[in-house]
């Protein structure tokens, strides 16, 4: 089971979109709101958003999907959406939960307002990752079948804003992208294939990488924000694998303890100072197989210079 949030202005479209068409909507469960008509559904959360006039974004939306295949009764999916909020600490306001059936894989949308019964604020600090860690306890609770990466095909793409799906794009490109690639230049060109721009920060006026973003026309997303794995220091530690991955397979025989201790070194450099590696890795991928090698023997020298001082 995955675990998406999302937030907004207006009840009225998201109680449209998930109630209207009743050939593919089974309310599971109302808390405070009228559930047989939509328009009176988001006239209820309309009235009790109005305690706190100041929340500019009082919608909640949480989207539950489970593996394609798996066969959950309604029950069964009221239950852990019910759970899902207790883990939050979602409770005492107006909550939705509706199951759509117009997909391969089943699916629930859990909307909340986020102004309580007393007119407070439900607070969203980091709601977006608490959920997935919900989610993936709740996963483990009900022995239910694990994701274990993010997967186009489960996310609603069509009930996400512009921004949020062309983020989802740029994750797909860079994680098909991104294992074919030795150097940040080269993915760089990758990416550019896909009309996404790779733009760099650097540390005041030098040269020392402090960050990556990405664009898609006039969206930008820092890396991490696309995915963790994608800041400008996990990228290195990545790509400086797949140069060593590639010297493994062109010589046809594994490196030796020295290489791997050499490697592990210029990788804990490159995490703790974001350089030396990462400049290595800007520069476009020689014509010849001993990049590793090369990158190694500066880090030796480096490390000789040092004890010379």
């Amino acid at each position: 089971m995955i675990s998406k949030i999302l937030s907004g202005k207006s009840f009225g479209g998201l109680c449209r979109y998930l109630c209207q068409d009743q050939s593919r909507a089974v309310v599971l469960e109302v808390l405070g709101v009228r559930d047989y008509d939509h328009k009176l559904m988001a006239a209820d959360f309309e009235e009790q958003r109005r305690l706190n006039p100041d929340l500019k974004k009082p919608v909640l939306h949480a989207i539950l999907s489970y593996y394609p295949g798996e066969k959950i009764t309604d029950e069964k999916m009221k239950q852990i959406g019910k759970e899902y909020l207790k883990e939050l600490g979602i409770q005492n306001t107006q909550v939705v939960i509706v199951r759509h059936t117009d997909r391969k894989h089943q699916h629930v949308h859990i909307v909340v307002n986020r102004v309580d019964n007393d007119g407070k604020t439900i607070k969203d600090n980091w709601i977006g990752l608490r959920g997935k860690k919900v989610a993936q306890q709740l996963t483990l609770k009900h022995e239910l079948v694990q994701v274990q990466k993010k997967n186009l095909e489960l996310t609603h793409l069509e009930k996400l804003n512009e921004y949020q799906v062309h983020r989802y794009k740029v994750y797909q490109a860079i994680t098909d992208e991104l294992p074919k690639c030795k150097t940040l230049t080269e993915l760089e060109q990758k990416l550019t294939r896909h009309g996404i721009e790779t733009l760099y920060k650097y540390k005041g006026q030098t040269k020392e990488l402090q960050g990556v973003s990405f664009q898609v026309g006039k969206y930008k997303y820092k890396g991490s924000e696309i995915d963790r794995q994608f800041s400008i220091k996990n990228l290195g530690k990545i790509l400086a694998r797949n140069l060593v991955l590639r010297q493994e397979n062109k010589q046809h025989r594994p490196l030796n303890e020295r290489q791997q201790k050499t490697l592990s070194q210029m990788l804990e450099t490159s995490q703790s100072k974001g350089k030396n590696l990462l400049e290595e890795l800007m520069r476009p991928e020689h014509l010849n197989d001993n990049v590793p090698y090369e990158l190694m023997k500066k880090k030796r020298k480096q490390k000789r210079q040092g004890h010379h001082l």
